[in-house]
């Protein structure tokens, strides 16, 4: 009977959601997208299945419609929530750029996809979807590269993301996905090294020729 709703009752879930009102299925709601983020990062967008992705939250599939219009919807916030968790660990507390390449081009982000880039985790897989999802991860991946851009220039909100800044953000993501897809540890941590010392070699060129012409 588990996951049936018989005529005229409700399923385990809804009745919860029903007797603790709005914060309550607030709460769960966010629950379920924490849950979701980290096992699509790992499995893949394809992988899980709602049963399973509502399993990594502690419940069963019988409340997901109270929740969400489908299982793009939930894809869709896992994405943008994902998105959020890496600006607000790697980027907002950092005070430059050679701190956030230290973080991001680490061995822990390489190890740990479901609490890593979204971007680096899933982006090819995004890019294969409907537009609902590619237009998520065309936002979030523009907005990588803008959070990247801030730690590199003052800029205004408006201002276009600087070549500079597409560039460091493609050495970022592409090494993440490389060092993943090496099966040798060491040319893995090499790669995440070479792409670290590189944006930071450029970035010193850039300060550099900053100084010149001022």
């Amino acid at each position: 009977m588990s996951g049936m709703c018989l005529p005229g009752f409700l399923p385990y879930e809804m009745m919860i959601i029903m007797r603790y009102g709005k914060q309550h299925k607030a709460e769960v709601r966010h629950r379920i997208v924490r849950a979701a983020a980290a096992k699509l990062r790992n499995q893949g967008l394809h992988g899980p299945s709602v049963p399973a992705l509502m399993k990594g939250a502690g419940l069963t599939h019988g409340g997901f419609y109270a929740h969400f219009r489908g299982r793009d919807e939930l894809v869709a916030e896992a994405v943008r929530t994902a998105a959020e968790e890496t600006a607000d660990r790697v980027f907002r507390a950092a005070p430059d750029l050679e701190t956030v390449l230290g973080s991001y081009l680490s061995e822990e982000h390489m190890r740990n996809a479901d609490t890593g880039c979204v971007v680096a985790a899933l982006g090819p897989d995004g890019s294969r979807n409907g537009r609902r999802i590619r237009s998520v991860f065309a936002h979030v991946a523009e907005g990588l590269a803008r959070l990247v851009d801030e730690k590199i220039r003052r800029r205004e909100p408006d201002d276009a993301i600087s070549d500079r800044a597409l560039a460091v953000t493609a050495q970022m993501v592409g090494a993440i996905v490389l060092g993943r897809l090496i099966a040798d540890p060491e040319l893995a941590s090499r790669t995440l090294r070479a792409a670290r010392d590189a944006a930071l070699r450029n970035d010193d060129r850039n300060e550099t020729n900053i100084a010149a012409n001022g």
